[in-house]
């Protein structure tokens, strides 16, 4: 599967339909965390898209395939 760009905000918006929570934003970095202790880091720069390599470990972090990350973020 072909990773499509999305956007931070996409991208924090999906993290937070499988459990995770906004716990603190850092300058332009916003930090998430999962009940069970995962935690993931995601730039949220305006107008910008993520890269694919961090998108994918993103992906990779939430535990999720790209086929079920992409099909939530529709």
């Amino acid at each position: 599967m072909k990773l499509k760009p999305l956007t931070a905000t996409k991208v924090i918006k999906t993290l937070t339909k499988i459990g995770f929570v906004v716990t603190r934003r850092k300058g332009s970095h916003v930090i998430l965390k999962h009940p069970d202790g995962r935690l993931i880091v995601v730039p949220d720069h305006k107008g910008e898209t993520l890269g694919k390599g961090l998108l994918l470990k993103i992906i990779n972090d939430s535990k999720l395939s790209k086929e079920e990350f992409f099909k939530l973020a529709k």
